[in-house]
């Protein structure tokens, strides 16, 4: 399933550059950063790595798999595929 991050997210940015799938995305309401995942893109690092990045380097933990997004890891690897 893809990742999501959740309202606790400090907007440091610091997923973004980790995503090997360019998922995590930057957008701005109110003059402040939001951070979102696109869940066409996200993988949750199968294929390139054996954790999800953007978990790894989170400070705050804000990031969790999207309940309605559940996909198996051969799902996840051909979309993975597909994207590269």
């Amino acid at each position: 399933m893809a990742m999501m991050i959740t309202e606790e997210c400090i907007d440091c940015g610091a997923c973004v550059s980790v995503c090997p799938n360019e998922a995590v995305n930057e957008g701005v309401a109110t003059d402040v950063p939001v951070y979102w995942i696109d869940a066409d893109r996200c993988t949750e690092c199968v294929g390139a790595h054996d954790e999800p990045q953007c978990i790894e380097v989170c400070p705050v933990e804000c990031i969790v798999p999207n309940p309605e997004r559940r996909e198996s890891q051969e799902e996840l690897l051909a979309k993975y595929q597909a994207l590269h």
